[in-house]
């Protein structure tokens, strides 16, 4: 062949010499038209076939969306911006609690709150022609369609970030040529009606971005930056931008916490993943090459977050507590801005499950701000009070329940739900009913005959034995006396003349007020039973209810009903839910009066005259100790002029023994201390009650 063509080239060498050079230049011409003829024809050709085949894929497009109506603008911009925002809790005096338990966290923060250098390092990697396209880069998905149709093993990706943001915010899972076209459709038009700056700063509050210290799982930039480095996103350094940029693409994978809040043992995958981030940084020109070699040899897992204990794990009985009556407040709005009243709604239960579950659901997705009215410094040392009381040290079925409740509003300042959430997660302060033994006597027996104008402080009383129908009182430790006044009766907590005064009111129907003072949990057989007046019940009281009676004296007769919840409002600063104090008179201050003035001695000289000694500051207390059968149920409750205390400390369907007695006056005292060491001036005024 070779020897062919040099033949063919001495020929035409020699033809020039010999002047035949103009045949060759007219069998050049004529080449070249044939050749340019063939090109004509052939693009034409070509032409022809593509606008065959952009026809008949515009067809297929068009088919695969013909039963789509396009969405407004509004329609778009409520279903991109309608992510869930995780509720936050805050204690009293806007003190940060946490979040509230969620399957997933989210924090929704504006476009210039984010680091620009995490803004470039997402652009980079997964749209690096964000600013250019119109929503839809056609060659990205010529390359993923073939990719589909081939098999191929290679998965390079086609979607733009306006894409991923219509795919998780406006489209479903599924997996089809007809979702993928309503995709670019629909990411042509938020690109038409939104500008760059907006579709970005909703992608930033859409991604997920795996788990965060606590194990939760985490959505958007301002959630990532702090789940993983404890720090705002607008404050993030070049390292952390690219590792937490480089998290979508694999969440699960890349994360460096496990389930638990652990630190994975193995962190080179986000740490590869972060260097590539970092290499298209680069390239795309948003960092220089020195910055990029610095960055890579950083060590980022110096910057990732010790694991921390979830809102759940460091205050459970708190968390419980409020999701339980956020619940509550928002299912009773939600009906009865349907028109249904609270009786019905209580009285049907499957609309209050349909309320209840719709408003868990709001309350969890919602970004509410729940504002309690529990006092952090002070719920944390009694936290510290119960782990360390050694009186429990011998009864390990032994439990407690406390509630400090603020006298003029009615607020919960603190609370002790148990010993041990991990023992026993029943809260024994709002939920457990128990027997409230001698307390009953000021609140069902005394105060309503002193109202009832039948008794006074001074009057006599018989203090010897007798039977009532089928009941026969006796005092503790068959102490039968002359005729004691009303005021040393109650001092020295005698029954007999407790159930006679009882019975000497009964007519007057003195549980109604029970009632007036918040008690929901008493029997039909209550009612009818004598010795409630000793404080047998059927089923019991709260702590947080007995304690909330007993506000009453110290309010000179108005009882305001104890509440958690100061307030609740939406992420945008609108108030949802405002509590409101509404005071019932159930006694008038003479009353209440006489009642302060004998509780006072039950502290100064009566059955609860030792606790003086426990407490390391002096304040004008008025309190009634209580014991219930075989000591089960031990109680106090105190009122100062500005709070009122009561702690219950006994078991709970055990056969074992309670805590000795005086260990509740002990534990009383121990948590007042532990206050009083927070809040002096609350916890020991230097007013005293007024006569």
């Amino acid at each position: 062949m070779w020897e062919k063509w040099k033949t063919k080239l001495k020929e035409l060498l020699a033809s020039l010499k010999d002047g035949q050079s103009s045949t060759y230049i007219k069998r050049g011409k004529l080449a070249s038209l044939v050749i340019y003829n063939i090109v004509i024809i052939g693009f034409i050709f070509l032409l022809v076939i593509g606008s065959f085949a952009f026809g008949a894929g515009s067809g297929y497009f068009a088919s695969l969306i013909k039963d789509e109506s396009p969405p407004s603008k509004k329609e778009m911009s409520d279903a991109l911006t309608n992510y869930s925002e995780t509720s936050e809790i805050y204690f009293a005096n806007n003190v940060s609690l946490g979040k509230l338990r969620s399957n997933l966290e989210r924090d929704e923060v504006k476009l210039e709150n984010v680091s620009p250098h995490l803004v470039n390092a997402l652009i980079s990697t997964e749209d690096e022609y964000f600013y250019k396209h119109d929503g839809v880069v056609p060659k990205a998905v010529l390359r993923a369609l073939y990719q589909d149709v081939s098999n191929s093993a290679t998965r390079t990706g086609g979607s733009t970030l306006t894409q991923q943001l219509i795919k998780n915010q406006m489209l479903t899972n599924e997996v089809s040529f007809t979702r993928k076209a309503n995709e670019i459709l629909l990411a042509l038009r938020v690109e038409n009606y939104f500008s760059k700056e907006e579709i970005l700063e909703a992608y930033l509050n859409v991604a997920y971005f795996g788990r965060n210290s606590a194990g939760s799982n985490i959505a958007g930039v301002q959630t990532a930056a702090q789940g993983l480095f404890g720090r705002d996103a607008k404050d993030l350094t070049l390292e952390q931008a690219a590792f937490i940029a480089g998290l979508p693409q694999s969440p699960s994978r890349y994360t460096p916490f496990t389930q638990a809040g652990q630190l994975k043992e193995d962190l080179s995958p986000g740490v590869k993943r972060m260097k590539t981030v970092l290499f298209r940084m680069k390239r795309a020109g948003y960092i220089t090459k020195q910055e990029y070699e610095q960055a890579i040899n950083y060590d980022i897992t110096k910057d990732f977050k010790t694991s921390s204990p979830s809102v759940v794990e460091k205050y459970p009985w708190l968390n419980f507590e409020v999701e339980k009556q956020v619940r509550k407040i928002l299912a009773e709005q939600l009906a009865n801005k349907a028109g249904i009243s609270t009786e019905k709604l209580y009285g049907d239960k499957a609309l209050l499950q349909q309320y209840t579950e719709q408003a868990d659901l709001n309350m969890r997705q919602n970004g509410y701000r729940i504002h309690t009215t529990i006092h952090k410094d002070i719920y944390d040392a009694m936290e510290n009070v119960t782990k360390n009381f050694n009186g429990f040290n011998n009864y390990v079925k032994v439990n407690t329940g406390s509630v400090m409740i603020d006298n003029k509003t009615g607020a919960i300042i603190s609370f002790v739900g148990g010993r041990d959430y991990e023992s026993s997660q029943y809260n024994y302060a709002t939920s457990v009913e128990k027997p409230n033994g001698s307390t009953m006597k000021p609140l069902l027996v005394y105060a309503p005959a002193i109202q009832n104008g039948l008794i006074s402080a001074n009057s006599t009383i018989s203090n010897s034995a007798f039977t009532w129908g089928n009941w026969s009182p006796k005092n503790a430790g068959k102490n039968y006396t002359a005729p004691v006044t009303v005021r040393k009766a109650l001092t020295y907590s005698y029954n007999i003349p407790a159930a006679r005064v009882y019975k000497m009111n009964k007519g007057n129907n003195p549980v109604s007020y029970l009632e007036k003072m918040g008690f929901t949990s008493l029997q039909k057989e209550d009612y009818v039973n004598a010795s409630l007046a000793l404080g047998a019940m059927r089923t019991g009281v709260t702590v947080e209810e007995n304690v909330n009676a007993y506000t009453t004296f110290a309010n000179k007769g108005q009882f305001k009903d104890a509440y958690l919840i100061e307030k609740i409002e939406t992420r945008d600063g609108k108030v949802l839910y405002q509590h409101e104090t509404k005071p019932t008179t159930v006694f008038s201050t003479n009353t209440s009066n006489q009642m302060i003035s004998i509780m006072r001695d039950v502290v100064q000289t009566g059955t609860a005259a030792r606790v003086r000694s426990y407490l390391q500051f002096n304040s004008d207390l008025a309190g009634k100790t209580g014991t219930t059968q075989n000591e089960n149920d031990l109680w106090f409750v105190a009122s100062n002029p500005n709070v009122t205390f009561g702690t219950w400390v006994g078991r709970l369907n055990s056969p074992q023994s309670s805590a000795k007695p005086g260990d509740h006056l002990r534990l009383w005292a121990q948590y007042m201390n532990a206050a009083y060491r927070v809040e002096p001036n609350l916890i020991a005024p230097s007013e005293r009650f007024q006569p």
